[in-house]
């Protein structure tokens, strides 16, 4: 869905009649119909914006109220802004406003609180735009079925944005792309409206590094990378999020910044893929890699530890890498080592079900054929409801490939969402977990592991459970049913 007004909707219907929000904004910076301090007209633009962003006499205005942009809005109105929220969604907008949340790791009360206070609101009326004076964008940057970048979001929005440009303005993309993105792609569709970056409007980019449910860090405690399209909107954006979060850093521009986000998930997604090989050799060679980790993270340098899972999930390790390998191409060089680790734990799944089918013949006599499984967890992490990119789903399908019958429990996740991935999941429905029911079940594969999941009770239920966590261990149950992936 590309992100514009609808001409049928216009402005949010309940704007303008609830009485404690703030219902129509007035632009904030630089504007005719504005009374100005007499002083002002004698510092530069940069110098009036600065002296305002300092005082809070801005407005904020934040697009793409997911997993990124909430926790940001309401970050920003903790900071003392005014904040707006712009979404398409309009169900997202209706919860905002009513002062409800729709992600389980985010309390009510945390949106609640700006609401009341008449510093934050949501709506799905982008003319809006226009009297906001930061415009940080965050709209999903995913991958094609050919595995290359689909930055439709990103160019819709600044399509969406560039009618409303106007002197002043700073426009932040939070989206996570390849290095020039801001400057080959943003940059030129507002620029199209004749106004100049760092001139007349400011440009920059600084990557979200959200993690959701983590609960040792927020979006104040992150520290935040910063780069601009010159010197100016450098500084310009510095101030913004220096009175949001506890630390910024600056880059030399755009393309560092971005390049710095990649470089992140890069890093993570190839170790990831090492600890998951190792496992699989491991394996074969009856240690346990889980036992080979704790012991090796013992050293107190030059060693980080990390994890096997049945695959990867999230919005960032699955899908960011392959926006570098794509912007390679362009130089002729060849991103051998993301390639490979993309390859490895693309394959885990397979992996994870090979385990499952040669366990359940090895403990019952019997293939997966009108087996009946139960998956643990659909999210792609513990203790949160996302299931972008969840290495669950895969697991279901090829289970169910294979003639089983399979169903899930998440304490977080009560339907399976619509994916571009695994359309025909969409709509299933969480099982209830009880006592009967578990032992039903010819084998469970835990695939996230939940903290609000009784492990020992699944481990004395069903007659196999196939832990790709090693949270069964962590749980004290030591049970011959229990086969690690």
């Amino acid at each position: 869905m590309l992100i514009k007004p609808s001409p049928k909707d216009g402005c949010l219907k309940h704007d303008g009649a609830e009485g404690a929000h703030f219902s129509r904004l007035t632009p904030t910076a630089a504007s005719p119909h504005q009374k100005s301090d007499p002083v002002l007209p004698m510092m530069t633009l940069f110098e009036q914006l600065e002296a305002r962003y300092h005082n809070r006499s801005v407005t904020v205005g934040v697009v793409g109220m997911g997993y990124v942009g909430l926790p940001l809005i309401l970050a920003a109105a903790s900071a003392g802004y005014r904040v707006v929220g712009f979404d398409v969604d309009p169900r997202k907008v209706d919860m905002i406003n009513a002062g409800n949340s729709y992600l389980k790791h985010i309390e009510s009360g945390h949106i609640a609180a700006p609401v009341g206070q008449a510093r934050l609101r949501a709506t799905t009326c982008f003319d809006d735009i226009k009297a906001v004076d930061a415009i940080i964008i965050c709209v999903p940057t995913p991958l094609t079925r050919n595995r290359e970048p689909d930055l439709s979001f990103v160019e819709s929005t600044a399509q969406t944005i560039a009618p409303h440009l106007r002197k002043g303005h700073l426009v932040v993309l939070e989206s996570t792309t390849w290095p020039g993105t801001t400057a080959e792609i943003v940059k030129p569709i507002l620029e199209r409206t004749g106004l100049r970056s760092g001139e007349d409007f400011f440009l920059a980019f600084s990557p979200e590094r959200e993690d959701p449910g983590n609960s040792e860090f927020s979006t104040r405690t992150i520290p935040k990378v910063v780069g601009g399209d010159d010197v100016t909107s450098c500084k310009l954006v510095s101030v913004l999020y220096s009175s949001i979060v506890e630390k910024v850093v600056t880059v030399s521009s755009t393309k560092v910044a971005e390049a710095a986000k990649l470089t992140e998930n890069i890093f993570r997604a190839v170790n990831i893929a090492l600890v998951n090989e190792l496992k699989v050799i491991y394996d074969a060679m009856g240690i346990d890699v889980w036992e080979v980790i704790e012991a090796a993270k013992t050293k107190p340098f030059g060693f980080t530890p990390f994890y096997p899972g049945p695959g990867l999930g999230g919005h960032c390790i699955p899908i960011d890498p392959f926006y570098l390998t794509w912007k390679a191409r362009e130089y002729e060089i060849s991103t051998r080592f993301i390639e490979l680790a993309g390859e490895i734990n693309t394959l885990m799944p397979y992996y994870v079900v090979d385990k499952l089918a040669r366990a359940l013949d090895h403990s019952a006599g019997r293939g997966l054929r009108h087996a009946r499984i139960l998956i643990l967890g659909i999210a792609y992490k513990k203790n949160v409801d996302d299931t972008r990119e969840s290495p669950a789903l895969k697991l279901i399908e090829l289970i169910e490939t294979r003639g089983a019958n399979v169903d899930f429990y998440d304490p977080y996740v009560s339907v399976i969402p619509p994916t571009r991935e695994h359309p025909r999941l969409a709509g299933r429905q969480c099982v209830s977990w009880a006592a009967k029911d578990l032992s039903s079940y010819d084998a469970a594969v835990i695939a996230t592991d939940h903290d609000a999941v009784d492990y020992r009770e699944l481990c004395q239920l069903v007659p196999l459970v196939v832990d790709t966590r090693n949270v069964c261990a962590r749980a004290g149950w030591s049970g011959n049913n229990v086969v690690k992936a």
